[in-house]
Formats: C-alpha cells, structure tokens, sequence
C-alpha cells in the first residue's frame, strides 16, 4: 500500500494506464487554506479519469497507476524544479497552504514513490504501451473567453504517432476531437516525457471533456471508444 498511488489490477496485458490527476484527496495533516467546495472542482482534479481508468482497465485487461492526492498538494504531471510543482494558485484560486510549504517533504512523500511506480511497472512489461489519461473542464474559470472546443483533446510533445492514429478513430466515434488547446503537450507532458518519449515507449495522451467524463454514461461512452482505439495504437506502434 502506498498514499502516493493506488493499483488497479485488471490483467497482464501490457498496457499501463496512468493517471496524474485521478484523486482530490487532501491528507488530514495537510492544510491548503482553502474552501472544501474547492476540491469537487476541476482545480483539485481531473474529474471522471478514476472511473474511466478502472473501466478500461477491465476491458483492456490491463494495470492502471493512478495518483492518489490532489494536484493542489503536488502535481504528479510537473517536473520536479518546475515553479508549478507546489502550486500558489490554480485557475485564479490562491492556495495559502502551500505557500512556504516544504517542497522536498512532498516530492519524497507523494512525487517519487508515484514515478517509481510507474518506472518498475513498464520495466517489467515487454512492449509496453502507456495510456495517459486526464480530464479538462470546458472553459477556464481564469480565460472566459477561451472555451476549449474538443469534448476528447489529445496531448504529445515530439512524439505523436499515438495522436495521429487515435484522431481519426475517434472522429469517425462520433467526438469533436483534436490537439489539446489552449495549451499541448509542448508545454504540459512532464510524466509522458519522463516515461514514455525519453526512453521511447509509444503512448497515447488523451484528455476528456469534464461535462461528459463527470457522468456514469459519459464514463462508459470514453470506456467503450477508448478501449478499441487504445488496443489499435498499440497493435500499430509497440
């Protein structure tokens, strides 16, 4: 057992699922000063990738890692000098708490154990294939006038051979689908950068609009789409 991460076990398939953002927990011994209401919000955590995470890996037959404290405490998706790490504020909301917070404290408590996790895991596949699995909400509390046009955005920083061939599978599944906007994995894609593009494992990124990812039915939509696309990227790249 760990606090850092939680398993899923769904089978030997070597395809592992991760999840950066899945968890809003805040530890008892951790006081961020803010509002509780705070943390069913999308600033807390990637809302619906925990569930989607546990479908897929039914039927994918496979192993998720998924963090298991909220990005308001450490974001598992930073590198681990980037000034976001610990983050002062999140879409315009202050977070006193971490303020002075002790940095080295949280990276060996939550950050390490997480990445070494999923580091042993795919050392021990043969032929790995990374999932990567986040949400977003529609627009940006902080940016109004910048509402995000994809229900399903895909996120790669050099290596997009995963995108390329997941786009057009799930464009002909029905979603509005494309590069992330109004960011890309150029700038956010530290845990798929360290796992899988510096030591060339293929992965696909996805992120899944909130409004959908949030609901039982949009859970099992992205698992029932996402399962197939997944399985081809694999067959076509590992």
């Amino acid at each position: 057992m760990s606090e850092a991460f939680t398993l899923i076990d769904g089978g030997d398939v070597p395809i592992l699922i991760v999840g950066d953002h899945a968890s809003n927990r805040i530890p008892s011994d951790i006081d961020l000063g803010i509002c509780p209401t705070l943390l069913d919000q999308h600033v807390a955590f990637d809302i619906g990738v925990a569930e989607v995470a546990a479908l897929l890996a039914d039927r994918l037959s496979c192993h998720a890692v998924l963090g298991t404290v909220s990005r308001l405490v450490i974001d598992l998706n930073r590198e681990e000098d980037s000034p976001g790490l610990i983050p002062a504020e999140s879409d315009g909301r202050l977070v006193p708490g971490n303020i002075g917070a002790d940095r080295q404290a949280r990276l060996d408590r939550f950050y390490r154990p997480y990445h070494a996790e999923i580091a042993r895991r795919l050392a021990a596949m043969e032929r790995p294939f990374i999932l990567s699995l986040h949400s977003f909400t529609p627009c940006l509390d902080s940016s109004p006038c910048e509402p995000r046009p994809w229900e399903v955005g895909v996120l790669y920083n050099e290596d997009d051979c995963g995108a390329r061939i997941a786009i057009p599978l799930l464009e002909k599944a029905g979603f509005h689908v494309g590069d992330q906007l109004p960011y890309s994995g150029k700038l956010l894609n530290a845990t798929m950068n360290r796992h899988a593009e510096n030591g060339g494992v293929p992965y696909l990124g996805i992120e899944m609009r909130q409004d959908i990812s949030g609901a039982a039915e949009g859970q099992r939509r992205f698992a029932e789409v996402l399962a197939p696309v997944v399985a081809r990227c694999r067959g076509l790249l590992a």
